[in-house]
């Protein structure tokens, strides 16, 4: 079962903005996207659907909804 990404504006902004976004959104779709709440992911403030993790060394803040199997990425902070 894989899950529907999507980017909220900030977040959409800042993939704009990567040098390698086509790479990273493929790597969103084959981690984050076939397994939310795996890939090394934690909960953020002990909330099971709100995550982060490292996804092609960018840090990921995102939702996950079970119930239309999206995950909403909120923020996204591209390593140096």
């Amino acid at each position: 079962m894989s899950f529907r990404i999507s980017y909220a504006p900030p977040a959409d902004d800042t993939l704009a903005k990567m040098r390698d976004g086509d790479s990273f959104r493929g790597e969103m779709a084959r981690t984050v996207g076939l397994n939310p709440y795996g890939h090394a992911s934690s909960a953020v403030k002990r909330e099971r659907d709100r995550r982060e993790a490292t996804v092609a060394g960018a840090i990921v803040l995102y939702y996950v909804s079970g119930t239309v199997l999206t995950v909403t990425v909120v923020r996204l902070v591209p390593l140096p």
